[in-house]
């Protein structure tokens, strides 16, 4: 099993992703944390499978019957779990103790593909920091982009292997360093997008609003029939051409432009907006307003 390397840790930290417990970013972005100053304790408990796109999800809690098993992988962490379940659900099972406790914090990642303007409210990745941030934990998410393809946050399997880990692992490492040696009194959601070239050819990093669009889309979805099967279609979804213009401003700009992107994100927040009085108006119909 994994070497016990972080014990008597003032923090505990957890370490997940949406790849699988085998993704080589997850195992890159683990032992950048084990590399952490302090002796902080180390878990990883990642989705036994793939659950990219999962979002924040956690199942039909009624329904599944998780599994979790003891794992080996080439992480130097006090302990390495595979949940059969989405990574909001491997957060959930830390907050409730299944892996000891308390956690004091939560890595997500590395992803290959920016989490990047659309694709952030579907990451399983960032999903799992959002998570933990409900149960009063900060999370950070961490992408790393695919130079020249990416579609959705998502990338193939065959070009996920040709990826270098290193940069994204030495920035992650750098920044969650300087967040456990002073973190934030109220829990935030970090999700930290890296390009797909060396530390030393990157422009520098910087704050950015989460866009519209990724850098490359799903562009079109059509039905064919299943042959056979009456009433029966497959989708057929086109992958969209690659963005040429993305505001540096914004999270997919900076990161094509070649910086860090850093987005805080904020938490679900009700807004008031004069042109939804009509809708509301009709609400009055029926209900006294509070």
């Amino acid at each position: 099993m994994a070497v016990d390397t972080c014990q008597d840790a003032p923090m505990r930290i957890l370490v997940t992703n949406d790849d699988g417990i085998h993704a080589p970013g997850l195992h890159a972005l683990a032992n950048a944390m084990c590399d952490l100053e302090g002796g902080h304790e180390i878990v990883v408990a990642a989705p036994d499978s793939e659950y990219s796109g999962a979002g924040a999800a956690l199942g039909a809690l009624h329904e599944i019957t998780p599994v979790i098993r003891r794992v080996d992988i080439p992480v130097s962490a006090a302990a390495s779990w595979s949940v059969t379940g989405a990574p909001a659900l491997c957060v959930m099972f830390a907050r409730l103790g299944a892996f000891g406790g308390p956690f004091d914090l939560v890595i997500s990642g590395i992803n290959p593909g920016a989490n990047v303007g659309r694709a952030v409210y579907h990451s399983g990745t960032v999903g799992a920091a959002l998570t933990a941030r409900n149960g009063k934990i900060s999370g950070v998410a961490f992408s790393q982009a695919v130079t020249g393809y990416g579609v959705e946050g998502q990338v193939w399997n065959q070009l996920v292997d040709q990826l270098d880990w290193q940069a994204s692992a030495d920035i992650a490492r750098t920044y969650v360093q300087g967040l456990v040696d002073n973190m934030p009194t109220e829990p935030v959601v970090v999700n930290i997008n890296v390009p797909d070239r060396p530390v030393s050819e990157m422009l520098g990093w910087r704050h950015t609003d989460v866009g519209n669009l990724p850098p490359r889309t799903v562009n079109d979805a059509t039905l064919e029939p299943v042959e056979g099967v009456e009433g029966a279609f497959s989708v057929v979804m086109d992958w969209g051409q690659k963005v040429n213009v993305l505001p540096e401003d914004t999270d997919g700009g900076a990161v094509e432009a070649g910086y860090v992107s850093v987005s805080n994100l904020t938490r679900l927040v009700h807004e008031d907006r004069a042109d939804m009085s009509a809708a509301e108006a009709a609400l009055d119909g029926l209900l006294p307003r509070a």
